[in-house]
């Protein structure tokens, strides 16, 4: 991996790599970016997939140096932004909560339930912007996720951690008929949307969760384990979404400002 001296050159796609997965493009070039909201959890690495300009970005800093409630999410969206990226495919780690979904599972969700408490979860700090996020995954760029191991639907939660759910908690969320949780889908997804990008999260369940299974519960080897064994899975599924996503243009993640007074600075626009 290089660094690049000066302007760094633009992107239309990003990868957000979840756990274990700090590496995806070949001789990337990286480029430091300064933002309003501080830094990046990591330079942010640009290079071609399929044909396509891509950048990546690792969720958690090189090394997993930033746990889940510690990551600049403003600062790690407004970056992507303002490199040009329109379109976020964002693959993560995930618990199981039903039946329906095992270990090793690739889903892509298509509702988000927040149950973190203390993260700054909008680029909004003055007057009335108020986001539509009643589908908080983009339909288009969540569609051409595709594959005959990739089921697509179900919510997930997302906490706080760094802590695993008691086992109370989890079958509360199991009751709820959520099927996924997760410490890093928000305020990722809503960030990506206040900055009108389209954004789709690729969840891969590495466990089920601590309600739904018996023994000791969820540990972070297990987890890290599994989502290390899929590690090339991954790669290629991104690999063949990136060759086939769909032109963001004219998609409602960013026609969503339209006739609305936004108080904060989207770069590029």
């Amino acid at each position: 991996m290089t660094t690049a001296p000066g302007a760094a050159p633009s992107a239309e796609v990003a990868v957000i790599g979840g756990t274990g997965f700090y590496s995806f493009l070949d001789d990337p070039v990286t480029h430091a970016v300064t933002t309003p909201y501080g830094e990046p959890t990591a330079p942010i690495a640009i290079g071609t997939v399929a044909g396509r300009s891509v950048a990546f970005l690792p969720r958690h800093g090189q090394g997993h140096a930033f746990p889940p409630h510690r990551i600049n999410y403003r600062a790690n969206l407004w970056a992507l932004r303002s490199l040009g990226v329109r379109q976020v495919l964002a693959p993560c780690a995930v618990g199981g909560l039903r039946d329906e979904v095992a270990p090793g599972d690739i889903v892509v969700p298509d509702q988000l339930v927040d149950r973190t408490s203390g993260r700054t979860q909008t680029f909004v700090e003055t007057g009335a912007v108020h986001l539509p996020f009643a589908d908080p995954y983009c339909a288009r760029l969540s569609a051409a996720v595709q594959g005959d191991d990739v089921a697509h639907g179900g919510a997930m939660v997302v906490i706080e951690g760094p802590r695993f759910s008691t086992r109370a908690e989890s079958r509360h969320y199991a009751d709820q008929g959520w099927t996924l949780v997760n410490m890093t889908g928000h305020p990722e997804a809503v960030l990506a949307r206040e900055m009108t990008m389209c954004y789709s999260a690729i969840a891969l369940v590495t466990d089920m969760d601590a309600g739904v299974e018996e023994g000791s519960g969820v540990s972070q080897e297990e987890v890290f384990a599994l989502f290390g064994s899929r590690i090339e899975r991954l790669k290629e599924l991104l690999t063949a979404t990136i060759g086939d996503l769909p032109d963001p243009d004219g998609c409602s993640c960013a026609s969503w400002t339209e006739g609305v007074d936004v108080t904060y600075e989207i770069p590029g626009r």
